[in-house]
């Protein structure tokens, strides 16, 4: 015998729990639009006089990089990315590529001397003299002159060596500044920049302040990724 189905309880809760669903679901997705998105990055307000960088001085866009001359990552970045953002962005005018030294590696290994920070003195003792293109010939010797960063290599004797290799550089107050420490203060500034705006690895690169987070999980080269927030800084 069939009979008319009537008010089927089993029908009535299968309903009330599909609207639930729904409910749920749409509550989840509001709360998702109003997230910032994952691996968003860090923002942080550099003070940028003078730090170190490539390219013209009316450049639209900011980009820095935060560095340690014991890094091999950055030493990876300076030899593969770096020539990229000149060729692209720098020498067309439309960034200036800052350098920022934040020195931790040698103090993370306990070094018995902090060659991070002294390589960094050295550095800003070159800008001194030369500007920017001597601090940047001097960076490009010392990525090439790294030693192991377990080991103390940029000693300030190895660090005299090299500084012979800038052209139009005075030795002597090379020198002098090096043995000094005439530049440590602002080693130490830097550091704390980085430190402030929650660095916790090198190569770090911001874009107008932004950081540039790789995607390296979805095939993207850090090159890519600087080059795309670039890009949109520019729009």
């Amino acid at each position: 015998m069939t009979r008319l189905q009537g008010n089927n309880p089993n029908r009535t809760l299968l309903v009330i729990g599909t609207l639930i669903a729904a409910v749920l679901i749409a509550l989840a997705l509001f709360a998702v639009r109003d997230k910032p998105a994952a691996g968003a990055g860090l923002s942080a307000d550099f003070k940028l006089d003078g730090v170190p960088y490539a390219g013209q001085a009316d450049a639209p866009v900011n980009v820095l990089v935060v560095e340690d001359f014991k890094c091999p990552a950055c030493r990876q970045f300076e030899a593969s990315v770096e020539p990229e953002l000149a060729s692209k962005y720098v020498e067309t005018g439309k960034i200036k590529l800052y350098t920022l030294v934040w020195p931790f590696l040698a103090e993370a290994a306990r070094l018995p001397t902090d060659d991070s920070k002294l390589a960094g003195q050295a550095a800003l003792c070159v800008y001194d003299q030369g500007g920017n293109d001597a601090f940047g010939s001097f960076k490009s010797i010392l990525f090439r002159a790294q030693g192991d960063e377990s080991t103390v290599w940029a000693s300030k004797t190895r660090l005299k060596e090299l500084a012979t290799n800038v052209e139009g550089i005075d030795q002597a107050a090379f020198v002098t500044c090096l043995d000094t420490d005439a530049t440590a203060d602002r080693v130490d500034a830097m550091e704390k920049q980085a430190s402030d705006a929650g660095v916790n690895s090198t190569p770090t690169v911001f874009v107008n302040g932004k950081q540039v987070v790789n995607d390296a999980g979805q095939g993207s080269s850090l090159a890519a990724d600087v080059s795309r927030a670039i890009d949109a800084a520019l729009q």
